[in-house]
């Protein structure tokens, strides 16, 4: 008789458990992130941490009657780390949600993968290669931030027409956000009749640039140069080491707080360098404002601004809590009303409005800068234009701009 007693009870407490886990996981949502860590771009991924923190804190980790859960892991830059982290979160983790990642490539392979786990959605943080979301988009991958040749809008008119560069010569990136940013610039350039001398394309992590500056003739006008987080750093500290005069042209993470504030003599050379970029220092709205003011305060070691890479990863964050307080919480069937809400959500962000294009691309402002210095000493982007609404195809018909094809070491070309 005890033995059947005891029967019964342990089996109604396993058909309680049952019924009571599915109900117990509803009550949370678990959000994963993948942010590099290790490697050239460190410093970014440490600032995307911080805009997590921040939109978190913001919510009280909750967001449509759900509590939050955040797991994060860290990558290197590298395609295959960053789709064997996103798997784990996926696969081992479980988490509902996934946010990142940082760099281009590690953002074309996550889209890959996204496609095998249809039922989850994905965010991205940073990266911005082109095709990611042009060519063959999945239709679980969003992205709220606008792609390396949105950033470049406005630039290539900007140093044709104000500074009156008429030739150039590329040093970039040797992976496709590097040829992102570069079609960008020379879509705008080469139409108002600058010509593109030399195109010089270096590994990233690279750490001697000697032989790239080598390469840069003498006879041009400009030099664009396209790098990112320690790699930018140490192109520029090189290349003012070795006397070179010719003005630069800031591709976008040239010019952004995670370069501005590093300290080395490059500074004192980089005040007037024009870039583009979806974010600014210098920008005067009062939404803007309070969004540094809030990031000072809760970050006092942090930047003397919040950098490009702390926006994408703050946005996307803040974009996956209001859809979900906009459908409850509620992520059935297979997320399905979830992403019919991220897709249509019209977010008011602290550089202005985002909405998303058919493929689920960002549309949004882009800012024509220059580097200044504030009287305290700290480096800056001023703005001299913003660039309203700008979509991918930068303002051109799709199907056209499409069969253009993915930006590459090649293409565009510009004799």
């Amino acid at each position: 008789m005890n033995r059947s007693r005891l029967f019964r009870v342990l089996c109604f407490g396993l058909f309680v458990c049952t019924l009571a886990a599915p109900a117990f996981a509803q009550t949370t949502v678990r959000i994963g992130a993948v942010m590099t860590l290790e490697g050239a771009f460190t410093l970014l991924g440490q600032e995307a941490v911080r805009a997590m923190e921040m939109a978190f804190e913001e919510a009280n980790y909750s967001a449509g009657g759900k509590r939050i859960e955040w797991l994060k892991e860290s990558s290197d830059g590298r395609p295959d780390i960053a789709v064997g982290k996103a798997r784990k979160l996926i696969e081992q983790d479980k988490v509902d949600i996934l946010i990142g990642p940082m760099s281009g490539g590690e953002g074309l392979a996550i889209k890959e993968y996204a496609r095998s786990v249809p039922e989850k959605t994905f965010i991205n943080g940073f990266s911005a290669a082109q095709e990611t979301t042009l060519v063959n988009p999945s239709p679980n991958f969003f992205r709220f931030n606008t792609d390396g040749a949105q950033w470049q809008a406005g630039l290539g008119n900007y140093v044709y027409d104000a500074k009156g560069y008429r030739t150039a010569a590329v040093v970039a990136g040797d992976y496709s956000f590097g040829y992102t940013q570069v079609l960008g610039f020379m879509t705008e350039f080469c139409a108002k009749g600058g010509k593109v001398k030399e195109k010089i394309w270096v590994p990233m992590g690279t750490k001697d640039f000697s032989s790239a500056i080598a390469r840069i003739p003498d006879n041009v006008d400009a030099v664009y140069v396209m790098f990112g987080g320690a790699d930018s750093v140490n192109f520029l500290t090189q290349y003012y080491q070795t006397g070179r005069k010719t003005p630069i042209i800031g591709g976008s993470n040239v010019t952004e707080q995670t370069v501005l504030s590093t300290k080395g003599p490059f500074q004192q050379h980089i005040i007037g360098v024009p870039s583009a970029h979806m974010v600014a220092d210098g920008i005067e709205d009062a939404a803007y404002k309070d969004y540094v003011a809030k990031y000072k305060k809760r970050f006092p070691d942090g930047l003397a601004a919040p950098s490009a890479p702390f926006y994408g990863y703050y946005v996307a964050t803040k974009a996956a809590l209001t859809a979900l307080g906009a459908v409850g919480g509620d992520l059935g069937g297979n997320q399905e009303k979830f992403r019919q809400a991220l897709a249509k959500l019209k977010l008011d962000t602290p550089t202005g409005p985002v909405s998303l294009d058919e493929n689920r691309q960002a549309i949004a402002n882009i800012f024509v800068t220059e580097v200044a210095q504030r009287p305290d000493g700290t480096l800056y982007t001023k703005v001299v234009k913003v660039m309203q609404g700008v979509n991918q195809t930068l303002g051109q018909p799709r199907d056209a701009f499409v069969a253009r094809g993915v930006p590459s070491r090649d293409n565009p070309s510009c004799p």
